[in-house]
C-alpha cells in the first residue's frame, strides 16, 4: 500500500525542505517533492496523510533513526535471545528507531559466538536488524564500565576471528582496547573481515588511538565514557578521533553520560562525524527498577542506570527521539542532529546507499515529529508502525 505524507518540512542530508511531501511504499521511497503538487502523484488507492492534522503546525518528517549501539529495552536485554530482541526493538521503533545494530555485552567466547550466530539468522527474517556489535570482551579492565571483569581478555586474533566467523558477515563492529596485547593486529583482522573496529573501554592515549586509526579503526565507542578524558597536556583518544577525518564518534546524549554543552562542542569539532547512540539497556521504555546487564545487577533510579556494586554507569534508558530533543535544546542545529541519527550511522555501517535519507530509491523508513520533536508517527519499509 502506498502512503503520501504532505504539508511537512522534510529534514534530511543536512537540509530542510519546507512544505514538502513524500510518497512511500514497501519497496522504498517512490518520490519526494516540494514544488510539484502532491495531488499529481497520488491515486484513489493511496493513503493520504496531512502531516499538520497528525502532528500540528511545524510538522517535520525525517528518515528513520538508526541506532548502532544499544543493548535492550522494554525490560529485555538483547543478549537474551530472539524474542527479547524483538520485544526491545518494538519500544525503540515506537520512538523512531527503525533500524538497529544489536549490541552484546561481555560474555564467554562460546556464548558470544552463539549470540552472534543467532543475530545473523535474525537479519535474514527481520530486516530492521542490521547485525551485531561486540562490546567486549576485549576491553581494558581499568575502564570496564558495566562489563564483567572476570570475562575480559586480550584480543587474540584467533578469538576475534572466531566471533567474526560466527556472524557470517553480519558483525558490524567490534569494540576493543587497542593498547592490549594483540590489539592492533585485532583491529586489522576486524577491518579485513569488513566490520568496523571501534576504540573503546580503553586506556589508550592520543598516540595509541592514532595508531589504531592508522591500522583501520574508524569509530570511537561512546566518546568520553570508559576512556581517558581530555587534558590540556594529554588530549586523549577523543581529541585524536575528533582530529581525524577518517573517524566517527559515538555519543550518548542523555545528559548523564556527557554534558550537553560538551556535545554541542563536539558537533562543531567533528562536523558530520557524530553518531548519536542510546547504549540503552533493558530499562529503556520501562523505568526505574532492578535489572540484569550481562551477569551484573543494575539499579535504575531517576532514569539513570548504575551497577548495584560499585555504582558505575551501566548503559542508559535513552531513546533516540529524546537524544534528538536533548542536543537540539543544547544548541545543535536540527539538521545536524537529524544527520547524526540517520545518514551518519547509515554511512558508518556501509548502508549509506539505501538507508538514512528521504529520497527516491531509499528504504521507506520515516519519522513524523511535531515542532517540539515528539514522535507522532513512524513508518518502517512503508508500513505505519
Amino acid at each position: 500500500m502506498r502512503t503520501l505524507i504532505h504539508s511537512v518540512d522534510i529534514i534530511e542530508s543536512g537540509q530542510r525542505l519546507p512544505g514538502a511531501w513524500a510518497l512511500l511504499d514497501e519497496d522504498g521511497i517512490l518520490a519526494t517533492g516540494q514544488t510539484t503538487p502532491w495531488q499529481d502523484v497520488t491515486t484513489e488507492a493511496d493513503v493520504v496523510i496531512d502531516a499538520i492534522e497528525v502532528a500540528g503546525e511545524g510538522a517535520l518528517l525525517t528518515p528513520g533513526f538508526i541506532d548502532v549501539h544499544g543493548h535492550g529495552g522494554a525490560g529485555h536485554a538483547y543478549d537474551d535471545g530472539v524474542e527479547a530482541i524483538r520485544a526491545a526493538r518494538a519500544v525503540h521503533r515506537a520512538h523512531g528507531t527503525t533500524r538497529a545494530v544489536i549490541s552484546l555485552v561481555t560474555a564467554t567466547i562460546d556464548d558470544l559466538a552463539a549470540n552472534v550466530a543467532r543475530i545473523a539468522d535474525l537479519t535474514r527474517t527481520d530486516r530492521d536488524i542490521l547485525g551485531s556489535h561486540l562490546e567486549g570482551p576485549f576491553l581494558d579492565p581499568g575502564h570496564k564500565g558495566a562489563h564483567d571483569s572476570e570475562l575480559l581478555r586480550d584480543p587474540e586474533v584467533d578469538l576475534v576471528q572466531r566471533l567474526l566467523d560466527a556472524g557470517e558477515g553480519t558483525v558490524r563492529q567490534v569494540t576493543l582496547a587497542p593498547e592490549l596485547s594483540g590489539g592492533l593486529d585485532a583491529v586489522r583482522a576486524v577491518v579485513t573481515s569488513g566490520a568496523i573496529a571501534a576504540v573503546g573501554h580503553t586506556d589508550a592515549d592520543a598516540d595509541i588511538a592514532g595508531e589504531a586509526f592508522d591500522a583501520g579503526a574508524t569509530l570511537i565507542t561512546h566518546a568520553f565514557n570508559a576512556m581517558p578524558g581530555i587534558h590540556h597536556r594529554k588530549p586523549g583518544p577523543v581529541v585524536a578521533a575528533a582530529s581525524d577525518p577518517r573517524v566517527r564518534l559515538e555519543i550518548i546524549a542523555d545528559g548523564t553520560h556527557v554534558d550537553l554543552d560538551l556535545i554541542r562542542m563536539m558537533f562543531a569539532s567533528a562536523p558530520g562525524r557524530i553518531v548519536l547512540v542510546t547504549d540503552a539497556m533493558a530499562a529503556a521504555g520501562v523505568g526505574d527498577g532492578d535489572y540484569i546487564l550481562g551477569a551484573l545487577d543494575v539499579e535504575v533510579r531517576n532514569g539513570v542506570a548504575r551497577l548495584a556494586e560499585g555504582g558505575s554507569i551501566a548503559g542508559s534508558t535513552l531513546t533516540q527521539d529524546v537524544a534528538l530533543r536533548n542536543v537540539v535544546q543544547a544548541g545543535v542545529p536540527l539538521e545536524q542532529a537529524v544527520d547524526a541519527l540517520t545518514r551518519t550511522p547509515a554511512e558508518l555501517i556501509g548502508r549509506g546507499e539505501d538507508l538514512g535519507r528521504l529520497r527516491q530509491g531509499y528504504a521507506a523508513d520515516a519519522v513524523l515529529l511535531d515542532r517540539d520533536l515528539h514522535v507522532r508517527a513512524v513508518w518502517a519499509e512503508g508500513a505505519r508502525v
